[in-house]
C-alpha cells in the first residue's frame, strides 16, 4: 500500500497520517434525495478505508494494520498501548476497532478499546466545515472509562480513520491527558 506519511500538530506528542483520503473528486449528478454524488479518486490508503468504513470490507483491516504497523509505528517510541478513537456511529463491528486491535497484535501492545468513550447522538462531523464548527459539535462529548488501574504515564498511540481539521482528536486527547 502506497502511502505519503504526514506529520500533523495538535496537543499531542507527535502525530501523523498516512495520506490524504482522496486524490480528486467529480461531481457528476445527484441521486434521487437530491444529494450530490460524486467519482472519487481515492490514495490506496483512502481506498482501503472507504472500503472497509463504507462497504464492510473487512479483508482491509489487516493490510492497514500492517501499513500503520511498517509506516507509521516505528516513528513513535515506546508505545504503552494503542487506543481506537471513540466511534461516532454505532456499528456491530467498529472498522478502526478492528485496525487498531489488529496493529496492537503486530506490536505486541495491549488494545484498549473501552477507555475512550463518546456520547452517542450530536451532529455529523463530516456535514460541518469549519474547525470551529466542529469543536463547537464536539463540545464535552468525549470521556474516559477507568479500566487501567495502575498509576503512571503512558504513550498511547491513537488510531483513527479519518483527520480533517484535528477537532475531534485534539478533543479526545484533552480527555486523555487529564485521565488519571
Amino acid at each position: 500500500m502506497e502511502v505519503n506519511i504526514k506529520d500533523i500538530t495538535g496537543n499531542w506528542d507527535r502525530g501523523v497520517v498516512l495520506d490524504k483520503h482522496s486524490r480528486y473528486s467529480v461531481l457528476t449528478g445527484q441521486n434521487q434525495w437530491g444529494h450530490n454524488i460524486y467519482d472519487t479518486t481515492r490514495t490506496d490508503v483512502g481506498e482501503a478505508v472507504y472500503q472497509l468504513k463504507y462497504r464492510s470490507d473487512w479483508n482491509q483491516v489487516q493490510p492497514l494494520a500492517q501499513c500503520l504497523y511498517d509506516e507509521a509505528y516505528p516513528l513513535f517510541q515506546k508505545v504503552g498501548f494503542i487506543l481506537p478513537m471513540a466511534a461516532s456511529n454505532v456499528r456491530v463491528r467498529q472498522p478502526v476497532t478492528e485496525v487498531a486491535r489488529a496493529l496492537a497484535q503486530l506490536a505486541g501492545v495491549p488494545c484498549f478499546d473501552n477507555l475512550l468513550l463518546k456520547a452517542p447522538g450530536g451532529v455529523s462531523l463530516k456535514n460541518l466545515h469549519t474547525k470551529q464548527e466542529k469543536v463547537d459539535a464536539i463540545g464535552d462529548s468525549f470521556s474516559v472509562s477507568p479500566v487501567i488501574s495502575n498509576e503512571g504515564r503512558w504513550n498511547v498511540l491513537v488510531i483513527d480513520d479519518l483527520f480533517h481539521t484535528g477537532a475531534s482528536m485534539e478533543a479526545a486527547c484533552a480527555v486523555l491527558r487529564g485521565y488519571k
